[in-house]
């Protein structure tokens, strides 16, 4: 990569750290090198996010910072958040400006807001074909590497869609901050809008604060934590969970049947009980009074000291709280919007749009729990616990498409699967077509076009072992997009916009969002589509999974790996604005 120490200085070549910088690392956790702490720094893309847009500047008197930037920017720098720049320059390409003329501009950037910790500049135009100008995800890997961090410790703020998918792409958190010139369906895919720069660092900040280590407290023998619904919601409250196991001699989880395969995959957890709850099923059977009271007995057969209630944004812990204070249960802690009474020792407030994951380590941390030291607040799975994959998928490197779900609206429509399917083999990619006993006649139907069908011969583990050996999964917002997250696979996410993306998409993995993020059923929760056709999902045309993968840097014949050096030459990268 060129690494001149300042903008327009004699480069040298080192692609060795290149690869280094550009790798969609998936990196084990646990490493004393990051310690637990949800992010160290912060990207901000330049132009119309830190200073006001004028196209194709080579003018420091133009430069105008936004309102509140440099206030906004002390904020960040006082909490000891590292900072860079990451912006694409294409004037440089086009001979609009100079090297020189753009050092100066950056340069008057710093007088104005303060010095920043690494530049990151894609000095090429739109057809160059590099694998760093946004939407692709170079720069935002080159700034975590200059920052000596990975980017999944990293935000990235910006104004554009490109800015978003390319935070994404890297594993990196992506805050929209639109302007006027800002296309609408560009706002509605981001993950998190805020409406200026201040309130941008604000969200940043509050995220930290909530999930941030408690006081140093006594070590609890037995907590009870309970988390019940489906596979995919048990294993984003994985990080609650692990943060409550590390300050306990005893976790027992409280699940139902249908997350029980997922429970036991969780690290951390020394016991199960499986018990369906009828206030949380989405199809519960009656509440019967003898029922509950085995429930309430099996509870106090535990011996716990206390109680952590987690649940998703649209449940409530009351119901069981109850059943836990009659089950003599001396301490309780969940999240509750409505009035507990004396049900609750700890009642803890979450804002609307925080990540699932971050919403249970929040409870946790309020519970006074914190996550062991070298973990991080990511997903993760028992290594030990997964079984051996079954025969036909082949050597490491597939991509793994899951067409189905148990909710109608979160599934990818048969016929788009089967096109998927056949797109991507015909570009060369080996596809693993996963499904469950009940759906072996839509994988069946799918894989026929040129994939291997695993359909209903994967229980929960075993999809676990496929995806590990996957170059990443398509998927729509279902459990197993949990599953690659917690494996570090990447994800093509099919998602659609019933549900908030930045709630419930995956989570601190490489990941492409695709579908009409506007669509008719946006945030109705609904489970049956609401729209004849499907057409949030059914308009996705096969050739831009094709294209989410090869963002991704997931290569035909292989595993992910490094996008190949473009033509166009790699990006101009530099220390900072000035030179040093």
């Amino acid at each position: 990569m060129f690494t001149p120490r300042g903008l327009g200085n004699p480069p040298a070549v080192r692609r060795d750290h290149e690869r280094d910088q550009c790798r969609s690392a998936r990196v084990a956790p646990g490493s004393d090198r990051f310690p637990p702490r949800l992010f160290d720094a912060v990207l901000l893309d330049r132009d119309g996010t830190l200073i006001e847009d004028v196209p194709y500047n080579g003018d420091p008197e133009k430069v105008r910072p936004v309102p509140g930037a440099r206030e906004s920017l002390d904020r960040l720098r006082a909490a000891g958040l590292r900072l860079a720049v990451v912006t694409n320059q294409s004037g440089l390409a086009r001979g609009l400006f100079t090297h020189d003329e753009l050092r100066r501009v950056n340069a008057r950037v710093e007088e104005l807001l303060g010095p920043f910790d690494a530049w990151q500049v894609c000095p090429h135009g739109e057809r160059d074909g590099c694998a760093c100008r946004k939407p692709a995800p170079g720069l935002v890997h080159a700034a975590a590497r200059a920052l000596g961090t990975r980017p999944t410790r990293c935000v990235m703020v910006g104004d554009i869609g490109a800015d978003m998918t390319a935070a994404a792409a890297a594993g990196a958190t992506g805050i929209m901050v639109p302007t006027p010139a800002t296309r609408m369906a560009e706002v509605a895919a981001a993950p998190t809008v805020a409406d200026d720069l201040p309130a941008a660092v604000a969200r940043i900040l509050d995220r930290i604060g909530l999930v941030a280590a408690p006081a140093a407290t006594p070590r609890r023998r037995t907590v009870l934590v309970a988390r019940s619904d489906a596979a995919g919601d048990v294993l984003v409250t994985g990080p609650g969970i692990r943060a409550v196991a590390a300050g306990a001699d005893r976790v027992v989880l409280l699940c139902g049947p249908r997350g029980r395969a997922a429970a036991e995959l969780l690290p951390g957890v020394d016991e199960i009980v499986e018990w369906p709850l009828p206030w949380i099923d989405g199809h519960p059977a009656p509440v019967e009074p003898d029922d509950m009271r085995r429930l309430t007995a099996r509870l106090a057969g535990v011996g716990a000291d206390e109680a952590v209630v987690f649940t998703s944004f649209h449940q409530s812990p009351l119901p069981l709280a109850l059943l836990l204070r009659m089950a003599g249960v001396r301490r309780i802690s969940a999240i509750s919007d409505d009035y507990p009474g004396t049900l609750l020792d700890v009642r803890h407030r979450v804002p609307v749009g925080v990540p699932e994951p971050e919403r249970a380590l929040s409870l946790a941390a309020a519970a006074g729990f914190a996550l062991a030291a070298g973990d991080e607040p990511g997903l993760r799975l028992r290594a030990d616990r997964l079984p051996a994959a079954p025969d036909g998928p082949g050597e490491r490197g597939y991509v793994v498409l899951h067409p189905g779900s148990s909710v109608e609206t979160r599934a990818c429509p048969p016929e788009l699967a089967t096109r998927i399917v056949r797109v991507l083999s015909a570009a060369g990619y080996r596809v693993v077509v996963t499904g469950g006993p009940d759906e072996r006649e839509l994988t069946a139907r799918v894989a026929a076009a040129g994939g291997t069908d695993l359909g209903g011969r994967t229980g929960l583990g075993e999809l676990a072992a496929v995806v590990a050996r996957a170059g990443a999964l398509v998927v729509g917002n279902t459990g197993p997009a949990h599953l690659a997250a917690a494996l570090g696979v990447p994800v093509v996410s099919l998602f659609a916009p019933t549900v908030p993306f930045g709630q419930w998409g995956p989570y601190r993995v490489p990941a492409v969002r695709l579908g009409d993020a506007g669509a008719a059923c946006r945030d109705t929760r609904a489970t049956r589509c609401p729209v004849p056709g499907h057409p949030c999902m059914s308009a996705v045309e096969p050739g831009r999974v094709l294209e989410a993968l090869r963002l991704l840097g997931v290569p035909a014949d292989g595993p992910a790996a490094l996008v190949a050096a473009p033509a166009g030459g790699p990006a101009v990268t530099a220390t900072g604005g000035v030179a040093r």
